[in-house]
């Protein structure tokens, strides 16, 4: 009977394609092409996803004199970008759990801060006409476990008792499943506002788009070779050519940096994810879901699941693989291990979809940090600004870390560059073996937990003393 059950796991694999399902798209612009001479300019963007292009249509938006120019290593949006879930959060710490646990003193400035962020970029969209299919639909976050409810429960009074999390409802097992069926929901907490569904990648074409409409000049396939200070400027020789520039702003993430003493803070960690076909009516009406919330249960290894404008449902997480070495590499993006395990998953979640087929399953790397929330700062005497580390939940925040590049290009004292979150850094990953055997202590500990009781371990303890995690 088990090998029968697996088969049928396996057999909704069988057509689906090892691509990204937002890059699938028949609106993907063509390529721009590579730079292939020397060129001036006031600001050099590294890195054309979302950090990389809200830095420098911001950087427009604020001075439209401002020569910016924009080149990425491949395509616009076919990293993480391109391949995320495409939840957008207000939240700047990786919820607000995270925040109090790290800057309790400033946690309500980061939500208010995180919320106007939010605005801004559904405003952005509106403003600019990208067609990224955005709904504020909000996010619930399910409980499956009996001890999860009593968590959430605990977690809502704590909140409500500092006067935070007034847009938080928290919902028992019968009004979860009047919102979305699944026999395996216990309860959960709606987050109403603060969470928006997009196209990912639409919203990157979007951006793009604007950029260039403002002046930006973007060069596609076109990898800065390193970054040096020379007199009053920067120097970026690229394969083909070279820019000469008076700043630059770095949003390469999970990728090396081109400061090397950026590198340890960050470590890539692979996620995956699933793309069901259509569902028919009949389907649709099964689990309910009719305000189109995102969703995702509250294990440390969790899943995140929502709707498409077509209405597929998007299934990832759970998996959370770092290589040895902290390598980026194509190889990573596919594997079928996990994706048979998400199905297995899927379908104990929604048991009244059986027969349901999925159309594409992907991998993509995610640039994680100790602290899970994403760090800033500068090099070069103040010529150089970065943003990384965002761990995941970079869709919103990024837009936050390119309004914080630019404060700090531009000198500027403002209510972002203030903040401890922003002046403080997370603690660096030790060099290999002993981060591969750190993360590899850490996934096990947090299995271990999901499956006794939510109970933490000495290692995880320890962990959280020292301000340290690892999450997918």
């Amino acid at each position: 009977m088990a090998a029968d059950t697996e088969t049928r796991w396996t057999a909704a694999l069988a057509e689906a394609r090892p691509v990204p399902f937002w890059l699938d798209d028949p609106h993907k612009p063509a390529a721009r092409l590579a730079l292939t001479r020397r060129e001036e300019c006031d600001l050099l963007v590294v890195g054309g996803g979302y950090s990389g292009l809200w830095t420098a249509l911001l950087a427009k938006e604020r001075d439209p004199g401002r020569d910016v120019v924009l080149v990425e290593a491949k395509e616009t949006g076919w990293a993480a970008s391109g391949r995320n879930g495409g939840f957008c959060a207000a939240t700047l710490t990786h919820g607000i759990d995270n925040g109090l646990s790290r800057w309790p003193g400033e946690v309500a400035t980061l939500e208010r801060l995180g919320a106007r962020n939010l605005d801004a970029i559904e405003s952005t969209v509106a403003r600019y006409g990208i067609d990224c299919d955005f709904e504020r639909t909000g996010e619930i976050d399910v409980a499956t476990e009996p001890y999860q409810v009593a968590e959430q429960r605990r977690g809502h009074a704590e909140l409500r008792r500092r006067g935070l999390g007034t847009g938080l409802e928290l919902l028992d097992a019968e009004q979860v499943r009047r919102e979305v069926d699944s026999p395996t929901f216990l309860g959960g907490v709606w987050d109403r506002d603060g969470v928006a569904m997009l196209h990912p990648a639409r919203l990157a074409w979007g951006l793009r788009r604007a950029c260039i409409a403002r002046g930006v000049r973007l060069y596609e396939h076109t990898p800065v070779l390193r970054l040096t200070r020379r007199g009053a400027g920067l120097d970026a020789p690229t394969p083909y050519g070279a820019v000469r520039a008076r700043q630059a702003a770095l949003g390469t993430n999970a990728f090396p940096s081109l400061l090397r003493r950026v590198r340890p803070y960050t470590v890539p960690v692979y996620d995956y994810a699933l793309m069901t076909e259509p569902l028919d009516a009949a389907r649709r009406a099964a689990i309910g879901w009719e305000r189109r919330q995102g969703l995702s249960d509250t294990a440390n290894r969790f899943h995140y699941f929502r709707l498409t404008s077509d209405d597929r449902i998007l299934w990832g997480g759970y998996d959370a693989v770092y290589p040895y070495g902290g390598h980026i590499r194509a190889e990573y993006e596919n594997r079928p291990a996990t994706y048979a395990r998400l199905a297995q998953h899927f379908f104990r979640c929604f048991p009244s979809l059986e027969g349901v087929r999925f159309s594409h399953a992907w991998g993509g790397a995610i640039d994680t940090c100790s602290r899970f929330s994403p760090f800033f700062g500068t090099a070069h005497g103040g010529r150089v600004a970065y943003a990384a580390g965002y761990t995941g939940l970079g869709v919103g925040a990024t837009r936050f870390g390119a309004e914080v590049m630019l404060d700090f290009l531009a000198g500027e004292r403002t209510e972002r560059t203030v903040l401890t979150m922003v002046r403080s850094k997370p603690l660096p990953f030790p060099p290999e073996p002993f981060a591969w055997a750190g993360i590899a202590l850490t996934k096990w500990s947090l299995a271990r937990a999901d499956s006794h009781q939510g109970r933490r371990n000495l290692w995880l303890r320890t962990m959280d003393r020292l301000g340290l995690g690892f999450d997918s």
